[in-house]
């Protein structure tokens, strides 16, 4: 896989937690750098964690998947990114604004829950890289890196951008994955031909 191809990933499993950032920021009164930066940390890590996670699952399996392997990274990368294709064009629930207090806890399991909910789809990312030739530990890391940095943007712009830029970035993370999964396809079948 090329290091495009891992930044691009790296960037589409991002768009839904920097979509998740940009309401965040916009319900937060003042959003600081700090704060931007301690959500980034959280989510960042949370989602350099899942891939591993899904790698390792995707490994145990392999032997008995190889034949269609790439069949299986097609179907994962095209669903999850209709599915964020999906969730960009649905229109938001009404969502509460109110933080929920000055209680540093409570708003670390928040984040950390949101983190989770929205790194679902990187856990599958690395079911899928588990059958191609590549090295999971530098995905995750650029998966990681750049959902700490998007949710920090994202934190940092929601006040000004809203929920407009947070949708239509979910919806660029979808085709991104969609064309990934794609070209893994015609690459294997391309080689096979």
């Amino acid at each position: 896989m090329s290091p495009l191809s891992i930044l691009l990933i790296g960037f589409a499993m991002s768009t839904d937690a920097f979509a998740a950032a940009i309401g965040k920021g916009a319900a937060m009164r003042r959003p600081r750098l700090p704060d931007a930066l301690r959500a980034g940390l959280i989510f960042g890590v949370i989602e350099a964690i899942t891939p591993l996670l899904g790698w390792l699952l995707g490994r145990a399996t392999s032997q008995y998947v190889e034949a269609f392997d790439h069949w299986i990274a097609f179907v994962l990368l095209g669903a999850l990114g209709v599915h964020m294709i999906v969730a960009g064009l649905r229109p938001d629930a009404e969502e509460d604004t109110q933080e929920p207090g000055d209680n540093r806890h409570n708003r670390f399991w928040t984040l950390a829950a949101t983190g989770l909910a929205t790194s679902i789809d990187a856990a599958a990312i690395g079911v899928s890289l588990a059958f191609l030739d590549v090295h999971i530990g530098v995905v995750a890391l650029v998966i990681g890196l750049c959902t700490l940095v998007m949710v920090t943007l994202g934190i940092m712009l929601g006040r000004v951008l809203g929920a407009l830029v947070g949708k239509r970035a979910e919806i660029v993370g979808g085709v991104i994955l969609i064309v990934i999964g794609a070209s893994i396809l015609y690459e294997h079948l391309h080689g096979a031909a």
